[in-house]
């Protein structure tokens, strides 16, 4: 039988948005004074105002509780600060990146690891937590439902969901985040319900909820309304079975996962995504009692259990941060030590980067590039045109499609980069070719690169994560000074990105930009 959640008499919410306080910038990362949360509201009310200062001085916007709950009198609770920093990279190009560095927690496997703990009333600690504005705003969702947490490291949290104060899943935070939806899974398992806002992400094309919805039609649940989802349990609670993902779904995985998880009996999902992060996210769920059979493939068997346990686990490095650095410093003609950067996850990667010249050993759980190499594209048999293209897993990740697309630019020949997935993800090629790019975008999907291409400074504005990755490439490599706006899009999912860039030699400021009314 599903749990009910236990009603607590605390309000988590003003504790949530203020979570949102901590993100990039190393002026963010918590004090030891600020490492545990059990505050009551009004005292969690009153830090956000000067941890957002101290972290983002350029923009703050007050949200009333009656904006939050509705059902709740504006002066019942004062008036809670959420941020909008309006910040900006300055960047001095020229430079060649060189150094060590290690990789950041997969953002990926945080987010559902992080959703995990729904599953069980017991605690959960998570180390090499990414500490980026999408597991900041993922861990405001589970405290807005009442799951308390301390950070106990730098990037170590520790979870306990066993007084929840419901089931419902805050609209405005998950509009920040597509991983807002992991949440359904474990809800709906453990409590029989879960009341699901639309999930939000970068606008990079259509991105379908529907193979997690059919998998948790599979297991039994009714699912009604169409912007707000309600997600009820049968009479009993899920019910093991096989369940087919009409498309290798990452997230839509993920939640299958979960919610077998946590239902007795065995299910098998069919046309699973099986990238690093569904791994990590599945030896999670073996630490907490359930048994997965095929994990790294794309059937995987779930012997569910009808209580889950805690766990302790290390988040695994982030390939696409591996593979993203790499890039950065074959493109600026550095060389790059990526300590512990699990090899066997960047396999696939490496190849392809060959094919844009771009070499690289491994020494242990190291990935080096070697300095000032000489990019040049491989023309595939009988010189014709090679092609990049992205897939499911083990095929070139989606993500780095645009981040291959920048380095391309500096790599001598012509390749195709055909981005299969989504439709919106190479519309920021224009400003690649205002700083001087030759690239032909012939669709929404394919791309073709000619280079060396001589790159000076711009102005630049970062429509979303992967693609804002891109333009650093581009700005770091330009002759001149390149100013990147819209950075909160790159501090989604790159830790203290600017930072790490200067300890490889990096010119890249964070500067306050011109505020933006809201």
């Amino acid at each position: 039988m599903p749990a009910t959640a236990h009603i607590s008499s605390s309000s988590p919410s003003s504790r949530a948005y203020a979570r949102i306080a901590a993100s990039t910038p190393s002026a963010c990362l918590r004090s030891e004074s600020d490492s545990v949360h059990s505050q009551n509201s009004s005292h969690a009310s009153s830090r956000v105002g000067s941890l957002m200062a101290r972290c983002y001085p350029s923009q703050i916007i007050g949200r009333t509780s009656t904006q939050r709950d509705g059902n709740r009198d504006a002066d019942e609770h004062p008036d809670e600060l959420t941020l909008a920093p309006m910040e900006k990279f300055v960047i001095q190009g020229g430079s060649p990146l060189s150094g060590e560095i290690v990789p950041a927690g997969n953002k990926n496997a945080a987010l559902p690891i992080l959703a995990a703990c729904l599953l069980t009333e017991e605690e959960l600690v998570l180390r090499n937590v990414p500490r980026i504005r999408d597991t900041e705003t993922q861990i405001a969702l589970l405290e807005a439902i009442g799951v308390k947490l301390a950070w106990t490291a730098e990037n170590e949290v520790r979870l306990r969901a066993d007084s929840l104060s419901g089931t419902s899943v805050d609209e405005e935070l998950a509009n920040r985040i597509r991983a807002s939806f992991l949440l359904g899974g474990p809800l709906l398992a453990r409590f029989g319900e879960a009341t699901m806002p639309p999930p939000g992400g970068d606008f990079i094309g259509r991105r379908r909820i529907d193979p997690h919805l059919d998998a948790f039609r599979d297991l039994g649940a009714r699912i009604e309304g169409e912007r707000q989802l309600q997600l009820t349990a049968p009479k009993g609670g899920l019910k093991a079975c096989p369940i087919f993902m009409d498309e290798p779904s990452v997230m839509g995985t993920e939640n299958a996962l979960l919610a077998a998880a946590l239902t007795p009996g065995p299910t098998t999902i069919g046309n699973a995504a099986c990238e690093p992060h569904v791994q990590d996210l599945a030896r999670l769920l073996v630490k907490m009692g359930a048994k997965v059979d095929g994990i790294g493939s794309n059937v995987m068997t779930v012997h569910g259990r009808d209580r889950l346990g805690g766990a302790e686990h290390s988040i695994r490095p982030d390939h696409i941060e591996v593979a993203s650095f790499m890039a950065l410093a074959a493109a600026t003609g550095g060389q790059l030590r990526v300590r512990h950067a699990e090899p066997d996850d960047v396999i696939a990667i490496r190849r392809h980067f060959r094919r844009l010249g771009l070499n690289s050993t491994v020494e242990g759980s190291d990935v080096l590039v070697p300095p000032e190499q000489r990019l040049q594209i491989q023309d595939d048999l009988g010189d014709a045109i090679p092609k990049i293209d992205d897939g499911p897993w083990p095929a070139f990740p989606a993500d780095l499609t645009p981040i291959a697309l920048a380095l391309s630019t500096q790599a001598r020949g012509t390749v195709l980069i055909f981005e299969k997935m989504f439709e919106n993800r190479l519309f920021f090629v224009d400003k690649l070719v205002a700083m001087g790019a030759r690239i032909t975008l012939c669709d929404p999907h394919r791309a073709i690169v000619s280079g060396p291409s001589r790159l000076h400074g711009a102005r630049l504005e970062s429509p979303d994560i992967r693609a804002g990755m891109a333009m650093l490439i581009a700005a770091l490599v330009a002759e001149g000074t390149s100013e990147i706006g819209n950075i909160a899009q790159i501090d989604r999912g790159y830790e203290r990105i600017d930072l790490r860039l200067r300890e490889l030699g990096a010119q890249i400021e964070r500067v306050s930009a011109e505020r933006v009314a809201v």
